[in-house]
């Protein structure tokens, strides 16, 4: 199982491209997200969680459903560190290693309500494979 984590971690780390361990911790990734309420795990955490290695919680989060995917986090980082990227590889990892999406193309519309933003209309079918 530690293997198979480091294989993860490792495999998510090179399709994200982010050097998590640029991370300096400051928190301004997290403070400007929109979704930042309906996350268990904030992007900084995954930032961090990544670099440590300690991804099975991420693995079994519903936070990697809940980032819009806005990249709100990328333009706030001093440093470079691109949080989306990391939660959008945590995605795609859970989705290869389990073999399911989380979401159908037909059930976005049913989700939909007049108070939804935009962007999670939008970023809700990048939350499936074709």
């Amino acid at each position: 199982m530690e293997k198979n984590l480091n294989n993860a971690r490792e495999e998510i780390i090179r399709r994200s491209g982010v050097n998590p361990s640029k991370c300096m911790k400051c928190g301004k990734c997290s403070g400007t997200c929109p979704a930042y309420d309906e996350m268990e795990y904030h992007p900084h955490q995954f930032v961090y969680m990544v670099e440590t290695g300690d991804i099975e919680p991420l693995l079994k989060s519903q936070s990697i459903y809940r980032c819009l995917s806005c990249f709100a986090c990328v333009d706030r980082c001093p440093r470079g560190v691109e949080p989306a990227k990391i939660v959008e590889a945590v995605r795609l990892e859970v989705i290869r290693q389990q073999g399911a999406n989380h979401l159908k193309a037909e059930g976005v519309a049913e989700n939909l309500d007049e108070e939804i933003p935009q962007q999670a209309i939008v970023t809700a079918f990048r939350k499936y494979t074709k």
